[in-house]
């Protein structure tokens, strides 16, 4: 169910949404398909960000452990290079 709405709009702005209209589409089609655009792409960067921050968070252990073994195998290849 669609409700209506007045919104003000510069005048450039309006123009550059006419121009956008063309045949058979109305301003409000223009306007509701550019706002549910932003919308997707608003809620994507937000997941995007809420995953970054998950492995942001996780990625300091990870390091650590990967540092811990690489220590230990350099350790290894270490001694199994010495002279026996």
């Amino acid at each position: 169910m669609k409700e209506k709405t007045s919104i003000t709009l510069s005048k450039d702005v309006l123009a550059g949404i006419d121009q956008l209209t063309g045949s058979g589409n109305s301003r409000s089609a223009v306007i509701e398909s550019v706002l549910r655009r932003y919308l997707r792409e608003r809620k994507r960067a937000e997941a995007h960000a809420h995953d970054l921050k998950l492995i942001n968070r996780a990625a300091e252990q990870l390091n650590a452990e990967a540092a811990d073994v690489l220590g230990y195998q350099a350790s290894v290849e270490t001694t199994d290079l010495e002279p026996q």
